[in-house]
C-alpha cells in the first residue's frame, strides 16, 4: 500500500515532464483534450491520496475538472469514448497502442471510470489505487509513440476523422 509520499512523488514525477520539444498547436484538438483531461485526472487521484482533500491544490484541480465536464460535451469531443469503442472493435491494432487508462476508462464495458474526478479502476476495492499505477500512467502518456499519435497528421487522429466522417449527424453513441 502506497503512502503520502509515494503519491507526492507521482505528483513531482508528473511535474517534471515537458512537451517543450512538441509543437502542441499541431495537435488533433479532440486528442490534445483528452490527453490534459487524463493528466488533470492522474493529478486530482494522486492529490486527493497525497494531500488533505480540501487542500487549495486538490481545490483547484477539482474546480478545473468541473469546468472539463461541460467542455467534453462540445464538438467533436462527444466523440472520443464511441471513438475509442470504434477503433477496439474496427483498429483493435491501434486501441492496443491507446495508452491504458484511455482503453479503460472508456470502453463501455471495463469497470474503471473517474469517479468524483478520481481514477477508480475497481469500483469495490476499498484500497486506493497505487501510487506506482499513477507513475505507469504518466509514464504511458509521456512516452513518445503516444505523444506523437497526438498530432493533427498522426494515424490516431486519422482514425479519429474517419471515425466522425461515417457518424450521423447529431449521433454521439
Amino acid at each position: 500500500m502506497s503512502d503520502n509520499r509515494d503519491y507526492f512523488h507521482a505528483l513531482e514525477f508528473l511535474y517534471s515532464k515537458s512537451l517543450i520539444l512538441h509543437d502542441t498547436t499541431q495537435f488533433h484538438p479532440v486528442l490534445w483534450f483528452y490527453f490534459l483531461d487524463a493528466i488533470a485526472h492522474i493529478d486530482y487521484t494522486a492529490g486527493v491520496l497525497g494531500f488533505n482533500y480540501q487542500s487549495p491544490k486538490n481545490l483547484m484541480a477539482g474546480e478545473y475538472l468541473r469546468w472539463r465536464i461541460d467542455e467534453e460535451k462540445k464538438g467533436d469531443r462527444a466523440l472520443f469514448a464511441p471513438f475509442v469503442e470504434w477503433l477496439s472493435k474496427v483498429h483493435p491494432d491501434e486501441f492496443m497502442k491507446l495508452p491504458e487508462l484511455w482503453r479503460r476508462i472508456y470502453l463501455p464495458d471495463d469497470v474503471a471510470s473517474y469517479r468524483s474526478f478520481r481514477i477508480v479502476l475497481e469500483p469495490d476495492s476499498r484500497e486506493p489505487l497505487p501510487a506506482s499505477v499513477l507513475t505507469r500512467y504518466v509514464t504511458e502518456f509521456f512516452s513518445q509513440p503516444v505523444l506523437m499519435s497526438l498530432y493533427e497528421d498522426s494515424a490516431l487522429a486519422s482514425f479519429f476523422n474517419e471515425f466522425r466522417r461515417t457518424r450521423p449527424a447529431g449521433n454521439t453513441g
